[in-house]
């Protein structure tokens, strides 16, 4: 019998969780033609998401999740789309979810960087156990995530099946080779609107605190005065593009303590095809995160050919592997170093470019998709947990 499964897709606006929601709704459109779905959006979200197949239907939610009532009103409106399967593609469950239902975790960087103590920490981690404790099924997108959930949380490992994201597959499309000149020009408008004639460095992601920006921006700035009186680098800068900038000024002031503020530029949010300009322009693509549920971004840098730097810590290793110079986060000199040696070492861009093409292949979204489906039809059988 088809199922009815409603998924929250309010956050396809955001960074990363919103590749997760739009690549996931594209391949399950392709891959189940039985099941019924109801996506659950934000009006005027609409033109957003992918061409979908006849059995999904948006319908349109206008309340947000940050909002307090939003434990009890939007359980209520999900009760009434009489589902048989509810998904949470993030860890953002509200208090009083209807049962059954599957929850994606991403990253356990809530609890690991929780900045509140005592009773407001105790109570923030139950409520993150007990939502992925009440779930049928728990989805986490790496190993390292997996373990996390398990160590900070307590959630046994039978609870929880590890799938693996993708890169949007539009970074990996051909070109054709006759089109290469015209899509160069393209790529120097785009990047002329941004008033973007020199080489740089790119960081592409959301701005937290685990992102380790701070780090970065203090590496950059070791990095720049190596490298000055080089006659390609000697202008060499800085790009980050990132949401939410104005929530964290200790980045800026960063750029500004290091003395570097000239050479950093600032970006929100851009398109997708903009986006993949500056991957494709950048000289080398810089993620050294403290923590990281799986690493989109960096192989959105490998699919785009751009060589890639990244942490040596949490889920970075094992999806990345050796197509990445893995660096320690935690030392500014050692990014520096990695960043230079990215430059300067013509044959490791190459290495890492070819390594960082075949990494990116390891990873699609249609066996992501049928792995959530399995996924899915394993949470109905499954008896309700009792908490």
């Amino acid at each position: 019998m088809p199922l009815r499964i409603a998924i929250d897709a309010r956050h396809i606006q955001d960074f990363g969780i919103g590749t997760y929601i739009r690549n996931l709704l594209a391949a399950l459109s392709q891959v189940d033609e039985v099941n019924e779905y109801l996506v659950i959006s934000q009006p005027g979200d609409a033109a957003l998401f992918p061409p979908l197949a006849p059995n999904f239907r948006l319908i349109a939610y206008s309340h947000s999740d940050s909002e307090r009532l939003d434990h009890l009103a939007f359980p209520t409106f999900l009760r009434r789309l009489l589902a048989g399967l509810y998904h949470m593609p993030l860890s953002k469950v509200p208090f009083w979810m209807p049962d059954p239902y599957v929850v994606t975790i991403h990253d356990m960087s809530r609890q690991l960087y929780m900045v509140a103590t005592g009773f407001h920490k105790q109570l923030s981690f139950y409520r993150a156990r007990r939502s992925l404790m009440r779930a049928r099924k728990v989805i986490a997108v790496s190993a390292a995530t997996r373990r996390d959930a398990q160590t900070l949380l307590g959630i046994p490992a039978q609870h929880i099946r590890m799938i693996h994201n993708a890169p949007d597959p539009r970074f990996s499309e051909p070109r054709d080779p006759a089109a290469a000149a015209n899509a160069e020009a393209e790529r120097r408008l785009l990047l002329e609107r941004y008033q973007i004639n020199f080489p740089f460095v790119l960081y592409a992601g959301s701005i937290r605190p685990h992102k380790n920006l701070p780090r970065l921006i203090e590496a950059f700035a070791v990095l720049r005065g190596e490298v000055s009186n080089h006659p390609v680098y000697g202008d060499l800068r800085l790009v980050i593009i990132g949401d939410e900038i104005s929530k964290y000024p200790e980045v800026r002031l960063a750029a500004s303590q290091s003395r570097i503020a000239h050479a950093v530029r600032f970006l929100g949010f851009i398109p997708f095809e903009t986006l993949r300009a500056f991957y494709q322009s950048a000289v080398c693509f810089a993620f050294p995160s403290l923590n990281e549920g799986f690493g989109l971004p960096p192989l959105e840098a490998m699919a785009c050919g751009t060589p890639v730097l990244a942490s040596n810590v949490s889920s970075l290793p094992e999806v990345l592997g050796d197509a990445a110079l893995l660096v320690s986060p935690e030392k500014v000199f050692e990014i520096a170093h990695g960043l230079k040696e990215l430059i300067l070492n013509e044959g490791l861009r190459g290495a890492l470019i070819e390594q960082g093409y075949r990494k990116v292949k390891e990873f699609n979204w249609l066996r992501t998709a049928k792995d959530v489906l399995e996924t899915y039809q394993e949470a109905v059988r499954s008896p309700r947990p009792r908490w």
